[in-house]
């Protein structure tokens, strides 16, 4: 009787944690939602009017101070209003009249992997308390930064000048209003599938152990940054996968204090200029850039930045 009550109590036990799971996830999917779905629709409305040309004139007398034809201006203003996939399309349409050498791809590349989809990530951090001066400043601002640098370290070194191989050609695109909106509705399906998988695994990984080795492999990481051992796997979720994933957990995270408001603070900043490390490198290998400039100093750039601004007089009186 008693090895029958226990195993009835462990399978209650499972039952109630899925469920909590499954309530955890719908909850963290809802509120993404509830955030991309009206910004998604005024972004497809403003480049309809023509924000994204606008944005590209205010751009392309300074592509120049990154070393890039003016003609990107419209690829970076695509990739900021929209997102990479839209903006690669913009990219490979030009490439036949104006192409471009291997150091030049990297710079637009790397410019594009920090300021890509502002309005709906920059939404997302202004939800858990990011200003959006603060996030125009860190994506636009630290694009063009990082880009100046790489421009002039090519061009002092006389490296990646070869014209750039590009591996990937997109499909024809239908540009009718009901393509558009399924491929939304794709989109927030496979974030459900996503947060599934990710909020499974993490869930996984405490009930193991594992969690800790994490925190310890990460808390030199963390101390440089600023940021305590709370926000380990968001930042790790964020960095690798996206900021909609870290981004959602980290709205989730403030919902319950967990993590303090500095923390949550430095690591949506954080996140904003370093994401996408996986995905969104490889594209960027796909157009011919090298990783050199679009990963490894774009994580370098990130975590100095990250670095000095955690340490500013003004973040440390305002945050604590």
């Amino acid at each position: 009787m008693p090895s029958k009550m226990l195993r009835n109590i462990t399978l209650d036990n499972v039952i109630l944690g899925i469920r909590a799971l499954v309530m955890e996830i719908l909850s963290v999917y809802w509120t993404l939602v509830k955030i991309m779905v009206p910004v998604l629709i005024a972004v497809k409305l403003l480049d309809h009017l023509g924000a994204t040309q606008v944005i590209a004139d205010l751009f392309e007398p300074i592509m120049s101070l990154v070393g890039l034809p003016e003609t990107m201006g419209l690829v970076l203003a695509t990739a900021m209003l929209t997102n990479m996939y839209t903006a690669m399309v913009v990219f490979l349409s030009f490439t036949g009249t104006t192409p471009l050498s291997v150091a030049e791809v990297t710079v637009l590349g790397s410019m594009m992997l920090l300021s890509h989809s502002i309005p709906i990530e920059g939404t997302i951090a202004k939800t858990v308390g990011l200003p959006w001066s603060a996030t125009i400043l860190l994506r636009v601002g630290g694009a063009f930064l990082l880009g100046f640098g790489l421009h002039w370290m090519y061009k002092i070194t006389h490296t990646m000048q070869s014209p750039a191989i590009i591996v990937w050609h997109p499909a024809p695109t239908d540009d009718s209003l009901s393509a558009w909106a399924f491929s939304q509705i794709e989109t927030l399906l496979g974030l459900l599938l996503i947060l599934v998988f990710l909020m499974s695994l993490l869930k996984l990984l405490k009930q193991v152990g594992a969690e800790k080795w994490i925190h310890w492999a990460l808390a030199p990481l963390l101390r440089l940054l600023g940021i305590g051992k709370e926000a380990t796997n968001i930042i790790v979720i964020g960095a690798m996968l996206g900021l909609s994933f870290g981004g959602g957990l980290l709205i989730q995270e403030a919902k319950r204090s967990t993590i303090s408001k500095r923390d949550i603070m430095l690591s949506i900043a954080f996140i904003g200029i370093c994401h996408g490390l996986i995905d969104d490198t490889i594209v960027m290998l796909l157009l011919g850039a090298d990783i050199t400039g679009v990963l490894w100093i774009r994580i370098i750039f990130a975590v100095l930045i990250m670095a000095i601004i955690a340490r500013l007089p003004i973040v440390k009186q305002r945050l604590g």
